[in-house]
C-alpha cells in the first residue's frame, strides 16, 4: 500500500503567541507522528497561509532533544546535573517544597508564573485556578500587550475594530508597528489581495526597513519611540489642507477644535526633526490618507515595546478619526479583537476563589521581584517558590542579569514545566516534561482575527510528557485543594463549559464545525452608533488614568510609570530612553522571522535560517566606529553588555541599531542574551515592558 494513502488530515489551531491564531490542517502519519502542516483554506482569515516555522512543526514535535522524563537537580543551580525521577516523586517534591515555603513565609511566597507559550485557554490559564485556591501571589501580565491596548482603548473605549479581512477591500492599507511578514503573515494575505484586486497602496511604518517594508509601496522608517510625532504631523496636514472630515469630527469626536489648535505647530518639519522621516514623505503620506476614504490602519504590537507606546498608539489611531476612515468598509483601524470573544473562564481559572487582598506581582519585573526589591514585592514576603509554565523568563524577560541572579538564590525553589531544556529550565530545581499542542485538547481565540478555534488532540505524546492541566490537577490533590470549584474536570469538560456558556455547543459538536466566526457586524466594529463611551465620542483628550482598559493593574498595585507626564492631546512625549553622550545609540530588539520569542530557536530549520546573533547597524555608523561587516561588536548600557556580530544595513536611521530575535543565552559568546540590555521599569499608565526602547553604546568587541 502507498504510504501516503495512510495519511489523514487532522484539524487544529496554532497555539503560539501570535495574533493570527491560524486554523491548521495537519498531516497525521500515524498515532504518534505528523508530517507537513498547512493553513486551513476554509478559514476566511487564515485563507490557507501559515508561516514557514509552523509548516515545519514536525521538526519541533519530533525533535530528539525534547524533554521526556521528570528531572531533579543534583548539583549546584545551573550546573546542569540531574537525576531522572518518576512523575509521582517529582510532583510530591514540588508539593512538599511549596508547603514548606508557605509555612515559613505565608501563601504569597509562592508565585505561579506563566505566559503565552501556548495561547490555549485550558493549558495556559488553568494555573490560575491553583493560584486562587491556594492564595498564592497574583500575576499581573504586562510583558506584551499593556501599552498598546491602553493607547487604543483610551480612544475608542473598546478593544475591537474594523474586521481585519476588510483590508482586502481597502484602497490604502497602513501597516504600522508590526513586521507582519515575520510576525503575522495573514495581514499580508489580505493587504496584498487589496493591491492585486483594487490597486490599493500598502504603507509600512517601522523602525527599520524590514521584510514587510520591502513589500510596501511606501515605507517610512522612524526612529524608535517617535511614532506619535509622525501621527501628529499627518493630522496637522489633514487639518491644514482641508482633508479632515469635519462632519465626522463634529458627530463622533470629543474636541476636534482643541485638537486642531494643538496641532498647529506640529508641522512636518517639526516631526521630521524628531522621527528622521523626510518632510516630503510625511506630506505625501498625509495626502494619501486624506484623499483615500478606504484607508485601513493595521496597528501592531510594536507600540507595546516603547515607554511612550500608549501615547503613540493613541496618536496613530487618532488619524482614522480625523480622516473619517471609520465610515467605510475597508477603512478604520484595527489592533485586536480581544473584546469580542466573551469566553467565560471563571470556572477554569477558579475566580470564585479570588481573595482581593492577595498581592499581585508584575510579570515584567521578575528580576526586581526575585532579587527582593521592596517596591517590586509590594510590601509582601520574598518569592521563595515558583511553578513556571509556558514561558522562559531567564531568556525573554527584561534585565536578564537580575532574573538570573534571582533564580540562582539558594532559598528559591523553582519547578519548570517545559518541552525543551530552556535557559529557565537550566536554572530549575525540578523540570517536568510538557506535551505540545497536537498532543492535548484545547481551544483558542484569535486576537488578530475573529475566530474561536478548537485544537483537539491529534496524536499521542511520547511516554513521558504530561499536559499543563495534568500538573495543575495533580498538584491540587497534593496541596489539598482538589475539592474546590473547577478541579476534577477534564480538558474537554472545561471546553464544554466555556462553549456552552457562549452558546456554541459542546466539544463534540464544535469538533465538527472546527471554528466559529464571532466578528461583530459592521455597525459595531466601525462604531457607527458611536464609540464606546457614554457620549459616543472618540477621545482625542483621553482619560489616561481613569479609563477601564483591558489590562488595568489591580488596586493593590495602583498606577505605573510616569503617568503624570502623559499628554492632554496626541503628541510626542520623551518618556523613552533617549540617546546621550554615553549611550549614543537606540536599540530595538525586533522579532526574527524564524523564531517566535524563544520558541523555534531549537529547530534546525529555524536556526539555519537565522544564522547567528547579529546587530544591524548603519554603514556610516559602522565606519565611524571602525567596524567591518561580520566583526564582533560589543553593545552595552548600565544593565550590562553582550557581544554580537555586526551586519551593515542601510535600511535604518543613523544612531539606531537592531538585534533581531531572542536567541538562547547560550548562543551568545558570554552566555548572556540580548535582554541583558532591556529595562524592566514599568511603562505609563498601566505597565508594560519596553523591549524596543533602550539607549546603548556600541564598540568593537
Amino acid at each position: 500500500m502507498n504510504q501516503h494513502a495512510k495519511i489523514r488530515i487532522g484539524h487544529s489551531a496554532c497555539p503560539h503567541d501570535c495574533p493570527s491564531t491560524c486554523a491548521l490542517d495537519v498531516e497525521v502519519l500515524d498515532d504518534n507522528r505528523i508530517g507537513r502542516v498547512h493553513g486551513a483554506k476554509g478559514n476566511s482569515y487564515t485563507a490557507g497561509v501559515i508561516c514557514a516555522k509552523v509548516a515545519r512543526y514536525a521538526e519541533r514535535i519530533h525533535h530528539p532533544d525534547r524533554l521526556l522524563k521528570p528531572l531533579v537537580r543534583i548539583g549546584g543551580k545551573g550546573e546542569g546535573r540531574w537525576k531522572e525521577a518518576s512523575w509521582e516523586a517529582a510532583l510530591d517534591l514540588v508539593a512538599e517544597k511549596f508547603i514548606a515555603a508557605e509555612a515559613r513565609h505565608g501563601s504569597e511566597t509562592v508565585w505561579p508564573y506563566y505566559y503565552a507559550g501556548t495561547m490555549g485557554l485550558v493549558q495556559r490559564d488553568g494555573i490560575n485556578r491553583l493560584r486562587h485556591a491556594k492564595k498564592y501571589s497574583g500575576f499581573f501580565d504586562t510583558i506584551c500587550t499593556n501599552l498598546a491596548w491602553t493607547g487604543y482603548v483610551v480612544g475608542t473605549g473598546r478593544l475591537i475594530g474594523s474586521d481585519p479581512r476588510e483590508m482586502a477591500k481597502s484602497d490604502c492599507v497602513v501597516i504600522w508597528g508590526t513586521n507582519a511578514v515575520v510576525t503575522q503573515v495573514n495581514v499580508m494575505t489580505h493587504a496584498v489581495r487589496a493591491r492585486k484586486e483594487r490597486g490599493a497602496k500598502i504603507v509600512v511604518i517601522d523602525v527599520y526597513e524590514n521584510a514587510t517594508m520591502k513589500q510596501a509601496d511606501i515605507g517610512l522608517v522612524v526612529r524608535p519611540g517617535t511614532d506619535g510625532a509622525l501621527a501628529c504631523a499627518v493630522m496637522h496636514v489633514l487639518f491644514r489642507d482641508g482633508l479632515a472630515d469635519r462632519d465626522f469630527l463634529r458627530k463622533y469626536t470629543d474636541d476636534p477644535a482643541g485638537l486642531e489648535a494643538h496641532l498647529r505647530d506640529r508641522t512636518p518639519q517639526w516631526a521630521s526633526a524628531i522621527t528622521g522621516v523626510p518632510v516630503d514623505d510625511i506630506e505625501a503620506f498625509a495626502r494619501l490618507v486624506g484623499t483615500t476614504r478606504r484607508t485601513f490602519f493595521r496597528l501592531g504590537y510594536g507600540f507595546a515595546r516603547q515607554r511612550n507606546g500608549a501615547v503613540n498608539m493613541h496618536a496613530a489611531l487618532s488619524i482614522a478619526a480625523v480622516a473619517g476612515s471609520w465610515q467605510y468598509e475597508g477603512g478604520g483601524a484595527f489592533h485586536s479583537n480581544s473584546d469580542i470573544f466573551r469566553m467565560d473562564k471563571s470556572e477554569l481559572e477558579g475566580r470564585s476563589l479570588v481573595d482581593p487582598k492577595i498581592r499581585h506581582l508584575d510579570q515584567s519585573r521578575i528580576g526586581p521581584v526575585l532579587t527582593g526589591e521592596p517596591e517590586a514585592l509590594y510590601g509582601g514576603p520574598p518569592v521563595t517558590a515558583m511553578l513556571v509554565q509556558n514561558t522562559n523568563p531567564a531568556n525573554v524577560a527584561p534585565e536578564q542579569r537580575l532574573v538570573r541572579r534571582g533564580m540562582l538564590r539558594d532559598d528559591l525553589f523553582m519547578c519548570v514545566h517545559e518541552q525543551f531544556m530552556t535557559d529557565t529550565a537550566q536554572l530549575a530545581d525540578v523540570v517536568l516534561p510538557a506535551t505540545m499542542f497536537m498532543e492535548h485538547d484545547d481551544i483558542y481565540r484569535g486576537g488578530g482575527n475573529q475566530h474561536i478555534i478548537l485544537g483537539p488532540k491529534l496524536i499521542e505524546p511520547p511516554a513521558g510528557p504530561r499536559t499543563n492541566h495534568y500538573v495543575v490537577e495533580e498538584l491540587a490533590k497534593r496541596l489539598s485543594v482538589a475539592d474546590m470549584p473547577g478541579f476534577g474536570m477534564t480538558e474537554q469538560d472545561h471546553i464544554d463549559r466555556m462553549l456552552g456558556k457562549r452558546g456554541l455547543g459542546t466539544f463534540a459538536t464544535f469538533k465538527e464545525e472546527r471554528w466559529a466566526d464571532v466578528q461583530p457586524p459592521f455597525e459595531e466594529a466601525h462604531f457607527v452608533k458611536g464609540f464606546a463611551f457614554p457620549d459616543g465620542k472618540f477621545r482625542f483628550r483621553p482619560d489616561w488614568t481613569g479609563t477601564a482598559a483591558p489590562n488595568r493593574p489591580p488596586r493593590t498595585m495602583g498606577l505605573m510609570g510616569p503617568h503624570d507626564r502623559l499628554p492632554e492631546f496626541p503628541d510626542h512625549v520623551d518618556l523613552i530612553e533617549t540617546a546621550d553622550a554615553e549611550h549614543p545609540f537606540r536599540l530595538a530588539t525586533s522579532p526574527a522571522r524564524s523564531f517566535l520569542n524563544s520558541t523555534f530557536t531549537e529547530t534546525p530549520g529555524s536556526k539555519n535560517r537565522e544564522g547567528k546573533p547579529e546587530l544591524l547597524i548603519h554603514p556610516e555608523d559602522a565606519a565611524a566606529l571602525g567596524l567591518d561587516n561580520g566583526e564582533r561588536v560589543e553593545i552595552g548600557n548600565r544593565r550590562g553588555a553582550v557581544v554580537l556580530h555586526a551586519k551593515l544595513f542601510e535600511g535604518i536611521r543613523r544612531g539606531v541599531v537592531i538585534a533581531e530575535g531572542i536567541w538562547p543565552n547560550t548562543a551568545h559568546e558570554r552566555g548572556e542574551g540580548i535582554n541583558v540590555l532591556t529595562g524592566a521599569d514599568a511603562g505609563a499608565p498601566y505597565g508594560g515592558a519596553a523591549f524596543h526602547d533602550n539607549k546603548v553604546w556600541v564598540k568593537a568587541a
